[in-house]
């Protein structure tokens, strides 16, 4: 296992960063943070701009997940205020605000083709909206605790999330024929499943858990395959390198892990100051981008 070395740390949160991502064309990488603010960087210098809006009429507007749109033109945020924004990343501006929710919003993403937004929330639902005009079209219920991650398969065919609480389940939702299938699996009395991710070949899901385990799952038959142990508590979130070779994981243990998904090795571990909460790869996959409680933003390299 080798240790990995910062690259650039990218300061200007006043609070825990709750969620990042990079653009399609890896030149920005947008956060959400418990500050209420969402920041667009730019990766060649290190600038940023705020984006201003949640929390303005609550005292709570944590950001909690940050998503951009397939072409990089939108970014959707959400928070502890029950809404969801809908930003112009070129302009900066708030393009609009959805509403629905009856508690905060914990997870976001937008479907490969573009046209849709999902978004899970503590109201234990997840909901479907229409990018282009903010339409709320579905409301998917089944889960019995807050659905803490959300995220699309590749070919747009299922929604893929998981709840918290006595949960502890990972829901594959088939939109066309209203198929549900259920994974369970993680331990613990009260584990709930923090964050699920889906492979860019849609093959296989991994999914993080307060149980300090990631399992990795068949999306199409939903068999647990293994189980990576390593991280000594809570797993908060995950993510597939683009050549689905490398799994990311954040943990509350202050340290972010790569693994190795042939062997189920640890290759890789940083230790930080506080919390991690949210890891993303870069497009490209030569750098993945990390996210915590010391209020920062770290940039690495995927060089093992």
């Amino acid at each position: 296992m080798q240790d990995l070395i910062f690259v650039n740390t990218l300061k200007g949160h006043s609070s825990a960063v709750m969620s990042v991502a990079f653009s399609p064309d890896g030149r920005t990488l947008a956060s959400g943070s418990q500050d209420k603010t969402v920041k667009i960087w730019h990766l060649v210098n290190g600038e940023s701009d705020t984006l201003i809006g949640h929390g303005k009429s609550d005292w709570f507007g944590g950001v909690n997940a940050v998503a951009f749109s397939p072409k990089g033109q939108l970014l959707a945020s959400g928070s502890d205020d029950k809404t969801i924004k809908i930003w112009d990343v070129s302009k900066r501006e708030e393009i609009f605000t959805l509403s629905g929710h009856s508690e905060k919003v914990c997870a976001v993403a937008i479907s490969p083709d573009g046209q849709f937004l999902i978004s899970g929330s503590h109201d234990k639902t997840i909901k479907v909206w229409r990018i282009e005009n903010g339409e709320q079209i579905l409301t998917l219920n089944g889960h019995s605790d807050a659905v803490l991650s959300v995220a699309f398969t590749p070919d747009d065919r299922a929604i893929v999330s998981s709840a918290g609480g006595n949960d502890k389940t990972i829901r594959i939702w088939y939109l066309a024929n209203k198929k549900l299938l259920t994974l369970a699996g993680h331990s613990d009395w009260f584990a709930g499943i923090n964050s699920v991710a889906v492979s860019l070949d849609g093959k296989i899901i991994a999914s993080g858990s307060q149980d300090k385990t990631i399992k990795i799952w068949g999306r199409e038959n939903g068999k647990e395959i293994h189980t990576l142990q390593g991280h000594s508590d809570w797993v908060c979130s995950v993510a597939f390198s683009p050549n689905g070779k490398i799994l990311a994981s954040a943990s509350k243990d202050k340290t972010v892990k790569l693994w190795d998904l042939a062997t189920g090795q640890i290759i890789g571990s940083i230790n930080y100051q506080e919390a991690v909460y949210s890891v993303a790869f870069s497009p490209n996959g030569k750098y993945f981008a990390s996210g915590g409680g010391d209020k920062n933003i770290t940039i690495l390299p995927v060089d093992l």
